[in-house]
């Protein structure tokens, strides 16, 4: 989803006001394929998933490697997504002459299409259970970060070897933060085409004030075609487009990957967040949000260069203020104690429990209670926080993938295993835009906000070398080729030795900042990760003798399958009903004056009187989304198409940690507003056609 920033009072006063009551979890859960309440469903709607139907579901659905999700939507490969999750790619095809971004984009025929680079997507064909040999790989009385170690191992080694039995890319994930592990098995498409995007501002209509708000009145889609071989793919399953669309109180699926959420942190690991961890990210975003609101600032060619980073920046702020603010609601972490209270008083309440499970919170909290001591070095030098710029990210890349090589592929990072390599050979291969103004002063910001977190840190003034952050910057890009593609390649090939001596100002800092980084990595994996792993795995264990299979796990950027109804909600005291119009987007403009972020593209006006004002825009649901459901579709029992995930409403940005079927709302585009938009608006009836036949 697209989260944008608002003010943190407003969002304060909302969850105080509606989190002091919680309703029973209705629609909860972001449930697995091979884990799904399908008793449930029957029992609350009447309808049985047959794994026929889940099957073709599954089949029709896929994931972007940019954290988003979308399905097949025709025949020939179509596949629909949110303009957001490809808004990246429409920047980078888009010149000062001919801005994509502005003026939307439409491929009446097969040549038009544009291919997109170094976006790959997935189509999930498999899950199987491992956690039995991850586990079976630690030996007794071994430490925390020595178990974590023969894990890694042994995920290693069953991802290399179902990659190499299958040709299917193979993760291993792991579930319940370490109670189950599975392995997951994609099948892998490298060649996308654009086919149509609309202009961002009806994509993101009503901008930073309407985003996570509803009624909402955006047409966030977006259409891409697969290829393979340089033929349309034809894939094993896509979703029809339903003529009849939805209704209120209708039973709404939502088949997306749901990027990640802490419900089932401990207390402890949930406050260490709220004071550590959180505010750390929000002050680097805060700086980045300034740092480009002054560039675009400049000129027109700054802004057309910048708007999708800010839009991003800002997306994150929202979410992170959201977090703060649900972490410090009192209602909320009420809830939380009491749910772990009552769990380690059924763990106490038996002497075999209590010897398997007891100590498990304090060990968490103890690891995350010294977390503080670290968490600025981590930010800036293992995460990089202190290095804003993709030329670092090429940099670190190349120095650790050359030193990665050189082990066994169990013992290396797990980013640069023999299953991985070829995503990063196909990143750093990417031909994309590169600006030396905008890229210094993004690093020339990241540098002074090293420098605000580690003031007095010695290897923070060997970076700087005397200079300001501004003279620094600019010394580290104009010296770099690493913005030229064939170098990059010629550093992926080298060997370590090769790339010990290169004297490219940015592998120079990466490797600078190497040893630093893994030290302060390892320590975290070490004293948290394999911590967490461990004893999260006994927290899980607990609840599954408690409560069964019922438990669905955090998310984890991973098929899963939502379940809800159309349906309104209150918000202060108002209904809100489930649908708008988009004769309501045009009232909207009207009301605001057209005036920014309130006006349409030309478009949009001079088509008015063709359109179907009464026809439904968005709509919301009970579903259970999160961040990474962005693009996900929205389907009916039937299986057909009824709406486009794209948002949720202001008071889902605390599904993070809980949910609330009261007042939690997912946000679709309407798939009649879409077929509308794209016959009416843009004169693509053979697109639509494509999809409606």
């Amino acid at each position: 989803m697209k989260f944008r920033k608002f003010l943190c009072a407003i969002i304060v006063a909302l969850f105080s006001l509606q989190t002091l009551q919680f309703t029973a979890r209705a629609d909860e859960g972001m449930w697995p394929f091979n884990n799904l309440p399908r008793a449930e469903i029957k029992r609350k709607y009447g309808f049985e998933i047959t794994d026929d139907w889940l099957k073709k579901v599954q089949m029709a659905s896929v994931r972007f490697n940019n954290g988003g999700s979308g399905s097949f939507v025709s025949p020939t490969g179509l596949v629909l997504t949110n303009y957001h999750i490809v808004e990246d790619f429409v920047g980078e095809m888009s010149t000062p002459s001919k801005d994509y971004a502005k003026e939307g984009f439409v491929a009446r025929k097969a040549a038009d299409e544009m291919k997109i680079p170094n976006l790959e997507l997935n189509v999930l064909m498999s899950i199987e259970d491992v956690t039995a040999r991850v586990n079976g790989a630690v030996k007794p009385g071994a430490s925390d970060a020595e178990a974590l170690a023969a894990r890694r191992a042994e995920i290693a080694a069953i991802e290399s070897e179902s990659t190499k039995a299958t040709g299917l890319r193979s993760d291993v994930i792991t579930l319940y933060q370490g109670g189950q592990y599975n392995l997951y098995r994609y099948k892998k498409y490298t060649d996308m085409r654009l086919v149509f995007v609309p202009e961002f501002q009806a994509a993101f209509f009503g901008g930073d004030p309407d985003n996570f708000n509803f009624p909402r009145f955006n047409i966030d889609m977006a259409l891409v075609r697969v290829y393979e071989n340089d033929q349309p793919v034809h894939p094993a399953s896509y979703f029809k487009w339903s003529t009849a669309g939805a209704k209120e109180g209708d039973l709404a699926f939502v088949i997306g990957n749901p990027g990640s959420t802490a419900r089932l942190n401990t207390v402890a690991h949930l406050e260490e967040l709220r004071d550590t961890s959180i505010p750390i990210i929000l002050r680097l975003l805060e700086r980045r949000e300034a740092m480009l609101k002054k560039y675009m600032a400049t000129g027109d060619e700054q802004t057309r260069r910048a708007q999708n980073e800010l839009n991003s920046i800002q997306n994150s702020l929202k979410v992170y203020r959201g977090q703060i603010a649900g972490l410090k609601d009192k209602a909320l972490m009420d809830r939380k104690v009491s749910d772990e209270a009552a769990l380690r008083k059924w763990v106490a309440a038996d002497p075999e429990r209590q010897k398997k499970y007891g100590d498990a919170w304090d060990a968490i909290a103890k690891a995350h209670g010294n977390y503080s001591s670290y968490a600025r070095e981590r930010r800036i030098f293992d995460l990089g926080g202190g290095f804003s710029t993709a030329l670092f990210g090429y940099a670190r890349t190349i120095v650790r993938m050359a030193t990665e090589k050189e082990k066994p592929n169990a013992a290396r990072l797990p980013e640069f295993t023999d299953a991985r390599l070829a995503a990063i050979q196909m990143a750093l291969s990417a031909d994309t835009p590169f600006f030396a103004d905008f890229e210094k002063l993004k690093l020339a910001d990241s540098l002074a906000y090293m420098l605000e977190l580690l003031p007095n840190d010695s290897l923070a003034k060997q970076i700087m070398q005397g200079k300001t952050p501004e003279a620094r910057a600019a010394e580290l890009i104009d010296g770099s080729k690493l913005n030229d593609v064939a170098y990059r390649k010629q550093l992926a090939a080298a060997n370590r030795q090769t790339i010990e001596a290169a004297t490219d100002p940015m592998i120079v800092l990466a490797r600078m900042i190497d040893d630093k980084a893994r030290e302060v990595r390892k320590r975290y994996e070490n004293e948290i990760t394999g911590v967490d792993r461990t004893n999260y795995a006994k927290i899980a264990r607990a609840r599954f003798d408690n409560e069964g299979t019922k438990l669905y796990p955090d998310a984890t950027f991973t098929l899963r399958l939502s379940y809800g109804t159309v349906k309104g909600y209150t918000e202060n005291g108002k209904q809100v009903v489930p649908f708008t119009t988009l004769g309501g987007l045009y009232d909207r403009a009207a009301s605001h004056k057209y005036e920014f972020p309130y006006n349409l593209p030309p478009r949009w006006m001079e088509k008015k009187s063709s359109i179907d004002l009464k026809t439904p825009f968005n709509f919301v649901s009970t579903d259970d989304i999160i961040g990474g459901n962005s693009g996900s579709p929205t389907i009916n029992k039937n299986g057909e198409l009824i709406g486009l995930i794209f948002d949720g409403n202001i008071q889902s940005l605390v599904g993070n940690f809980m949910y609330d079927e009261s007042i939690n709302r997912a946000i679709s585009v309407d798939v009649r507003a879409m077929n509308q938009v794209l016959r009416k608006v843009f004169d693509a009836s053979e697109i639509a056609d494509e999809l409606t036949k």
